[in-house]
């Protein structure tokens, strides 16, 4: 058992976790916080949907895989990168609704951010 496998993931294979946890438990992750950015609801309620789909995933690999239904660093690592991807997925779902809805007023600085659109000259202010 490498050292890697004993940190991140408990199966035989490295393609189990990458399938369960990344693909199945991220896209999961993504569409949950992608619905609650597109509802206006705050950052919080995110990180509440996705512990919960955290769990999910723990689940997924306790009852296909035989994996550890109970395990508080098992179940951190899949937290982990369901948050990363969740967050992305929030960011850019609000980056997106401020900018096109707002785009008088804001303007998209990356994928992940956006300001205040700077004011046209002549304008009173």
């Amino acid at each position: 058992m490498s050292m890697l496998q004993g940190i991140l993931y408990e199966e035989e294979s490295a393609w189990l976790f990458l399938l369960v946890t990344v693909v199945m438990g991220g896209w999961a992750g993504w569409m949950a916080a992608r619905a609650i950015a597109r509802g206006w609801r705050p950052f919080w309620q995110c990180v509440a949907a996705l512990l919960l789909v955290a769990a999910a995933v723990r689940f997924i690999h306790f009852a296909l895989f035989s994996g550890t239904l109970v395990s508080p660093h098992y179940y951190a690592v899949d937290a982990i990168v369901v948050m990363i991807i969740g967050t992305i997925g929030f960011r850019v779902t609000r980056t997106r609704q401020m900018t096109s809805q707002y785009r008088w007023l804001y303007e998209k600085t990356s994928p992940l951010t956006w300001r205040e659109r700077a004011p046209v000259s002549g304008e009173v202010g």
